[in-house]
């Protein structure tokens, strides 16, 4: 997780140097600063522009923010940036000698609760949470989601699946792939010959329309690897266009792509960099060797063979990038683009 943290006195300087050590030696990748008659003391950044300027760079380029200081001060600089839950930062907020630790925005998907929580078990600050799911020791279905990096389709109907919960109404649950761990009391798990009582549900599939309840939630896992190949200079509106409809006509949701791969010998070819980018998908690629080596049922295409020296580009990238998972799309081919998917074995995790 990129950490932005921001200290404003002395005694918030030593707070803010003693907690970058210790979110870095957790993982984090800490940009600290501090006013510059403090920087060079307690080894942070100097900073060089107005805070809330600053804080516009950091909205843009950071998961979570935290402020070492008067959460009035963190409200002022966070409020022209605010756009939805589901874009904004972590923001967190903790005072100059570390008594509290509050947090101040997107707590359940940006993360904003966890990092307190972090902070609290590392300094010894109380925590302060005030999300209503938390208070009241429910399950939240936006922090389910985040822990399993699920695809959230609907917040308004996240929002009313929350309210139901904490009217103590049952939520329906039907999962397309197997779960680990104790399903939440508030869950009730689908049963073909059995009817559910309650309006809404969870649904967790790769196809959207799935809609096993009157009122459904759909969340879409990120565990798809699409293998694309192309002829040179295909432009990137073209592999957009085959990639939606060869997804639509299996149905899996564009939400549930996690990579895009291909053979070495497209790495730097534009349209799929750009395809790649346009989703903030990783794009990785593999030598001719590695991909004839996989093992399973491609198609096999002589003049492929020929032109790359393996016989299949798409399937066997796909399932390479997948972790040698399941071919769930084989080959379909148009407009010089030829696309495949593979998902990742994968599971519900609710311990």
């Amino acid at each position: 997780m990129k950490l932005a943290v921001i200290s404003f006195t002395e005694r918030g300087s030593r707070l803010n140097a003693a907690v970058t050590e210790l979110l870095s030696r957790q993982g984090y990748d800490c940009q600290s600063c501090t006013m510059s008659r403090y920087a060079e003391k307690y080894g942070l950044s100097a900073l060089d522009v107005p805070v809330k300027e600053w804080t516009g760079r950091m909205f843009a380029s950071v998961d979570a923010i935290l402020f070492i200081g008067a959460t009035g001060i963190a409200v002022r600089s966070i409020a022209p940036y605010l756009e939805h839950k589901t874009k904004d930062p972590a923001v967190v907020v903790m005072d100059e000698k570390g008594v509290f630790v509050i947090s101040l925005l997107s707590g359940h998907i940006g993360g904003a609760n966890d990092l307190a929580g972090t902070l609290a078990n590392l300094t010894g600050a109380i925590p302060v949470i005030t999300t209503a799911t938390d208070v009241n020791g429910r399950f939240a279905v936006d922090v389910f989601a985040r822990k399993n990096q699920l695809y959230i389709t609907s917040m308004e109907r996240a929002k009313q699946i929350s309210a139901e919960v904490l009217d103590e109404k049952k939520i329906g649950f039907y999962s397309d792939f197997p779960v680990i761990g104790s399903i939440p009391e508030e869950l009730e798990v689908w049963e073909e010959q059995k009817v559910f009582a309650g309006a809404c549900g969870i649904c967790i599939s790769l196809q959207e329309e799935k809609k096993p309840y009157k009122q459904t939630l759909t969340l879409v896992p990120r565990i798809v690897s699409l293998g694309i190949g192309c002829k040179k200079g295909t432009p990137a509106e073209t592999i957009e266009k085959k990639v939606r409809e060869a997804l639509r006509a299996c149905g899996i949701s564009m939400h549930g792509i996690e990579r895009v791969a291909s053979i070495s010998l497209k790495a730097q070819e534009p349209g799929l960099l750009e395809f790649a980018a346009a989703h903030q998908l990783p794009f990785i690629t593999y030598e001719a060797e590695e991909l004839q080596q996989a093992e399973g049922d491609f198609s096999d295409s002589a003049f492929v063979r020929s032109v790359t020296g393996v016989d299949n580009v798409c399937e066997r990238s796909a399932y390479l990038a997948s972790g040698n998972g399941r071919l769930l799309l084989k080959k379909t081919a148009g407009d010089g683009v030829t696309v495949a998917a593979a998902v990742r074995d994968w599971s519900v995790d609710f311990e």
